[in-house]
């Protein structure tokens, strides 16, 4: 696993350089059709580079293991983050409240393509046990759900936060 790990982060470092447009005189923004000959995952649009390649790798070796995997919610427009920061508010009472559930758009990760939800909770939890061989890790204690791209493949993640409202 070691080579792989190796592997994801020469692939994240040529998908960084290709979107930024430093290789193949381009930038698309878009990460690769294939890699390491499996297609990219469903739901990786608008995502990172990073991230995309991350998630599809993970995915792949999930589905080998017997674990389902989906992106439930991925890159989520200005738009979209709003609706749901305005009804965290409606349903939490407050913005304190709701922060702990959901950010306004300009402090949400989904807006950037930094930020997953994974499910079913079963692939959740392969993914907070094996998520770090590819630099995905959980972010925060109250959503079994929310990974990101927060470390080098093969590292360890960083601590996870309580919840959205300790992210400044």
């Amino acid at each position: 696993m070691r080579i792989r790990a190796v592997v994801v982060t020469v692939m994240a470092v040529i998908v960084s350089l290709v979107a930024g447009g430093l290789v193949a005189g381009q930038a698309t923004g878009a990460p690769p059709a294939r890699i390491l000959g499996v297609p990219m995952a469903a739901g990786t649009g608008g995502l990172t580079p990073e991230l995309a390649v991350a998630y599809t790798l993970a995915r792949h070796d999930a589905q080998r293991a017997g674990v389902p995997m989906r992106i439930t919610s991925g890159k989520r427009s200005r738009a979209a983050q709003n609706q749901l920061w305005q009804q965290g508010i409606r349903d939490y009472g407050s913005a304190a409240q709701a922060r702990r559930w959901v950010l306004p758009p300009n402090q949400s990760t989904h807006v950037t393509g930094h930020a997953i939800d994974v499910g079913p909770r079963a692939a959740a939890a392969w993914l907070q046990r094996n998520g770090n061989r590819y630099g995905l890790c959980r972010s925060f204690d109250n959503e079994w759900w929310h990974f990101e791209f927060a470390t080098l493949p093969g590292a360890a993640c960083p601590p996870r936060i309580p919840d959205a409202s300790h992210r400044r």
